[in-house]
Order: structure tokens, then C-alpha cells, then sequence
């Protein structure tokens, strides 16, 4: 079993609470509160922002420069295109890059964009890996769900958000990544650190899912 895979199945319910979470369920349905939307995108954004330095350590901690140019392409997939997807859905309400930019960080923000970088400065690039590994691919995996489930309807107000997660362009960047991680694997993972690695990927998705519980919290 390839080492994603492996991951994912071992740390099956904080997977599931996450990829299934009510958030989810209500964003798929288009009747999740556009409060909790709007207060999730905002320090999602934030989040990103956080989440592309984690990707620029992982050009430093690089053994190769293949995987320097796959951490590359995660910087730009972030700037380019994922911020881009914030302002444009933020702006739709008259909020402009500033008032996002200036908003406060949430403690489930902090919590999660610090737990990313802190595995990133004090481990290697494999560790960097099973901690970025739950939000790249596990919003693939949600994004096709529920394109596939026909959620991405005009009549859904989400439908914008689906179909950017659900696209073959992410689809390919998340496959991308689980082909990385499982290359790296096979060059440091031994069975000693198996364990260590699975506690990082474990509470990665449970920060996942405490950032969904974050937005449903914040709902008018």
C-alpha cells in the first residue's frame, strides 16, 4: 500500500470527521449559513497565506531539486490561483483584499497554520509532507464528492467553491502530491518513524476539521 493510502486508512475517523464534516454536508446541500461561509473563506485566506510558507521551507528542506520544483508548484498553485478564488468569492460581498488581510486571525487558524510550519522547521521533508498532506488532498477528495454528487448547480451559492476544488487542475495537483509523499516515502520512512508520521497526518486532519466546526460555529 502506497504511503498516502496507508495514512489515510489508519487515521480513518479523524479522515472521515473531516472530508464529512456537517460543514461540508450543508456546503454540498447550498444551505450551509453564508455566514459561516464568509467566516471561514476570510481566515482561510489567512491560513493560505501561512500554508505557502510552509510550502516555501519545503524548497530548503528539499534533497532534490525535483521536489524543489514540486514545492514550487504548491507556492504558486497558492498565489496564483487559490488567494485569487478568495478575493474573487470575498469581493462578490464588497470585502477588498485589505479588510481580509486585516482580519483576525481565529485560534483554530493559528493552531493549524503553526502545527504546519513547526513540522516543517523541526523535520524533514517527509514530516512537512503528512502535515500538508490532509488539506491538499483531503479538499481534492471533497471537491470531486460533491461535484460528482451534482452539487455544483447554479442553484447552489457554493457552486463556485465546488467546482475550483472539484476541477481537473486541482484534482492533478492533489495527485501530484500523493505521488510525492509516496516518492519520499520510499526514500526515508522505516517502520520505526511509520508511527510518528501517522500522529502528524492524524492531527492534521483533525485540525481540518476544527477549522470546518470553526465556520458552523460563527453562523448568524
Amino acid at each position: 500500500m502506497k504511503l498516502f493510502e496507508r495514512l489515510k486508512a489508519d487515521a480513518a475517523p479523524q479522515w472521515a470527521s473531516y472530508v464529512d464534516h456537517e460543514f461540508v454536508r450543508q456546503l454540498g446541500k447550498g444551505d450551509l449559513p453564508l455566514s459561516a461561509f464568509k467566516h471561514y473563506l476570510v481566515q482561510d485566506y489567512l491560513f493560505l497565506i501561512q500554508f505557502a510558507r510552509a510550502y516555501a521551507l519545503g524548497i530548503y528542506k528539499s534533497p532534490t531539486v525535483g521536489d524543489m520544483r514540486q514545492s514550487l508548484e504548491g507556492v504558486k498553485a497558492i498565489l496564483d490561483v487559490e488567494l485569487d478564488l478568495h478575493l474573487e468569492l470575498c469581493g462578490s460581498w464588497g470585502m477588498t483584499r485589505e479588510d481580509i488581510e486585516s482580519a483576525p486571525e481565529n485560534t483554530p487558524t493559528m493552531a493549524y497554520t503553526r502545527f504546519v510550519l513547526d513540522a516543517g522547521m523541526s523535520g524533514d521533508l517527509l514530516d512537512l509532507q503528512a502535515a500538508l498532506a490532509p488539506c491538499v488532498i483531503g479538499y481534492a477528495e471533497i471537491g470531486s464528492a460533491l461535484r460528482n454528487a451534482g452539487a455544483a448547480t447554479d442553484g447552489n451559492p457554493y457552486s463556485r467553491w465546488i467546482e475550483e476544488y472539484g476541477s481537473d487542475a486541482y484534482q492533478d495537483l492533489a495527485k501530484g502530491f500523493a505521488n510525492w509523499i509516496d516518492e519520499t516515502g520510499d526514500v526515508y520512512l522505516t517502520e520505526a518513524r511509520y508511527a510518528r508520521l501517522l500522529s502528524m497526518f492524524e492531527k492534521a486532519s483533525r485540525l481540518e476539521a476544527d477549522f470546518w466546526q470553526m465556520g458552523l460555529d460563527a453562523a448568524d
